[in-house]
């Protein structure tokens, strides 16, 4: 027993944070099979008034699926996006636009309720992840429009998928599910003003980011011990040392090829950048 929980924990630490995501929702939607009367609780109200009572819905929706090929879809979706997101990108602008993807949704979702209720049908409830995986699609689209991809035997330009995916949730407003259509532009909205603000410089995730780093301090033991003598480190220059140098090197060469992807491609990289840039996705 103690063999296989070692076994178990040594896998998940090798998952990257969005394979972590998607069996986080995976337990939940097993949890949700058995424990669905109290599931009420974590769902998203279309009523700001019912939100008030439960703020921690605007997250929790996100990892609720209650149909299995709902759950399915959305995670293969991660999945893949995962895959393709942290090759160019950092785990915590993953978890960024994941999770302010699914506010947005989730905010867009209960505004079209207040200001239209009649159009979308009176009272509803908001789950799924789709809202947070379409802003990791559309931030990737955005970002890279003439990246492409394999589609069977043909090859498509990242932005073609985009508009294809953002047309059928803007015709799925007049569907059953109008609500979590609307949830999903919401978004595929966050997704595409982050990565235009990126191409800018500036990270709009960034107050998210200190948010959730604070949150994730209040569970870290104390490392506090004895009062120690500090010496000065000889092989620090200014304040920093040669692998802070290193790194910010590093970056900085990233970002000329992340530039050069959003102009001409991924195929007008040369070999050795390729190469540098798998390794630094690693």
């Amino acid at each position: 027993m103690s063999s296989l929980s070692q076994d178990i924990k040594y896998k998940l630490s090798r998952l990257n944070v969005l394979e972590k995501i998607i069996v986080i929702n995976i337990v939940v939607f097993v949890l949700g099979l058995l424990l669905k009367p109290y599931m009420i609780w974590f769902k998203l109200p279309s009523d700001f008034g019912d939100f008030i009572l439960k703020p921690w819905s605007i997250i929790t929706y996100a990892f609720l699926h209650f149909d299995l090929w709902h759950l399915l879809f959305n995670m293969l979706w991660l999945y893949f996006l995962g895959r393709m997101f942290l090759n160019l990108f950092s785990p915590k602008m993953a978890l960024n636009v994941y999770f302010l993807g699914a506010i947005c949704g989730g905010f867009i979702f209960m505004l079209g309720y207040t200001i239209l209720p009649s159009f979308f049908g009176g009272y509803s409830n908001l789950v799924g992840a789709s809202a947070a995986v379409r802003a990791l699609l559309i931030f990737l689209c955005a970002y890279m429009p003439n990246q492409e991809i394999r589609f069977f035997t043909f090859n498509l330009k990242l932005w073609y998928v985009g508009a294809a995916i953002v047309v059928i949730d803007v015709l799925g407003l007049f569907g059953a599910n109008s609500g979590g259509n609307l949830a999903h532009l919401g978004g595929a909205i966050l997704g595409y003003f982050y990565a235009k603000q990126l191409f800018k410089g500036n990270d709009i995730g960034k107050g998210f980011e200190r948010v959730m780093d604070t949150v994730a301090g209040w569970f870290k033991p104390s490392k506090k011990g004895p009062l120690k003598t500090v010496h000065k480190n000889k092989g620090k220059m200014g304040g920093y040392t040669k692998t802070d140098f290193k790194e910010f090197n590093n970056q900085k060469k990233i970002d000329v090829i992340l530039d050069k992807i959003s102009k001409s491609g991924y195929d007008s990289l040369t070999a050795e950048e390729k190469e540098f840039l798998f390794r630094s996705g690693k």
